[in-house]
């Protein structure tokens, strides 16, 4: 098993090896506004560290989101053409499930929240950093704030909204790293993990504007 793990949902850019046992090399850089620049150039970096080749690549784990249309579709369309390239299956995973499992969180249950924009954040509750008690949602923190009442939080969504998840822990962004190693512990286990189709919870923010006019030319 050789393992390529890569995460665009979140302002990390990320990319993990994974070579069945553990991770061999990772590469994370944050910056909202690069997915694309930055996601082939850390590829290449993660493989030549391992010292190995893409065509070595025995399969793809990709971040499936929640995360905002723009950065999220980078790595997942990087991911199929990975796959299709190669002739290897393309896995996906939530990338919430990706900080629960890199969690800093003693017991659960405890809450991932991640920034969703418009004052939002996308969320999901666990029982422990391996179960999910809740699908991934989108919602004001507000709006949330009794389900999740009491509830220790991870995730830079949290971090944001301190009067919803006053006790924050680390990690702050989801590394490819944590999803490598959950993907290679389910796969090993013989468990399905999901298609790699985006979990957007909502329409993306550049739409056409209503009422508008088609020009064409006579």
């Amino acid at each position: 098993m050789l393992l390529l793990a890569l995460d665009t949902a979140t302002p990390a850019v990320t990319v993990a090896l994974h070579d069945g046992e553990a991770v061999i090399a990772s590469s994370s850089q944050v910056d909202a506004r690069r997915h694309g620049e930055l996601l082939l150039p850390a590829v290449d970096r993660v493989l030549a560290e391992a010292g190995v080749t893409l065509d070595a690549v025995t399969g793809i784990v990709t971040g499936i989101g929640p995360g905002p249309y723009t950065g999220l579709r980078v790595g997942l369309m990087t991911a199929d053409t990975f796959g299709l390239a190669l002739g290897v299956p393309v896995h996906g995973l939530c990338t919430l499930d990706g900080l629960a499992y890199a969690a800093d969180v003693e017991k659960g249950p405890f809450v991932v929240a991640t920034d969703a924009r418009r004052k939002e954040v996308y969320w999901a509750t666990y029982a422990d950093s391996r179960t999910r008690l809740t699908d991934p949602a989108v919602d004001r923190p507000a709006d949330i704030a009794e389900r999740v009442a009491g509830l220790p939080a991870v995730g830079a969504g949290a971090m944001l909204y301190p009067d919803t998840f006053p006790v924050v822990h680390e990690p702050e962004h989801v590394s490819a790293a944590a999803l490598a190693l959950l993907a290679a512990e389910r796969l090993a286990a013989g468990e399905e993990l999901p298609a790699p189709r985006p979990l957007y919870l909502r329409r993306p923010d550049a739409q056409v504007p209503k009422n508008y006019k088609v020009v064409t030319p006579k």
